[in-house]
């Protein structure tokens, strides 16, 4: 008998950040945390270059790639994890955290599980709102305070230096679903952040 294949919509907030910033996107039940890692920096448009880690209630999941030892004797390894096996139920919610110095915390909701026929290839961002904070601006607080500076100190150096470090064209109100899919369909093809 073939086996089932789930298709989940999941809702991703970043916390402690006003207004919200979110994304919805569509992934297969059988994906490991490890593909579901890989798809929300794609989605945010984080740069994967922090460490991360994921809670489901008690349990932590973590990349054993990123250090190539043996997960910590209270974390497991995420690779080996599906969002199916922590996630049964429309309602269920896990935790992701990135970037242990800035902070930056998601929670992730399941909206809806339904059967489909066909395997998924790779993920899609179907919605969301607000460009995704810069890497390394010093977290929910350093980032608001980067957006009081944006707006105030428009052309001055300290702005400037900002711009210059993430690129003059950035506006935290866009949120650019086209390119996050252009992400992940290059990550599909080439087998980046294995399911």
């Amino acid at each position: 008998m073939p086996k089932k294949l789930k298709l989940y919509t999941l809702r991703l907030e970043l916390l402690n950040i006003e207004p919200l910033i979110w994304r919805r996107i569509q992934i297969a039940g059988d994906a490991s945390l490890g593909y579901l890692h890989h798809t929300i920096q794609a989605a945010f448009g984080w740069e994967d270059a922090h460490l991360h880690e994921f809670e489901v209630g008690a349990q932590r999941f973590v990349s054993v790639s990123a250090t190539g030892e043996a997960p910590p004797d209270d974390a497991e390894d995420e690779s080996k994890q599906a969002i199916e096996g922590v996630a049964t139920e429309v309602g269920d919610a896990l935790g992701y955290r990135y970037d242990f110095g800035d902070d930056w915390e998601h929670r992730i909701v399941v909206e809806r599980i339904e059967s489909v026929a066909h395997l998924v290839v790779c993920a899609s961002v179907t919605a969301g709102e607000r460009a995704c904070p810069p890497e390394d601006i010093g977290g929910p607080l350093g980032y608001a305070s980067f957006l009081v500076r944006l707006k105030s100190e428009a052309g001055l150096d300290e702005a400037t230096r900002y711009l210059d470090r993430i690129g003059p064209d950035f506006d935290p109100e866009l949120f650019d679903r086209y390119a996050a899919n252009a992400t992940l369909i290059r990550m599909a093809r080439h087998g980046w952040g294995s399911r």
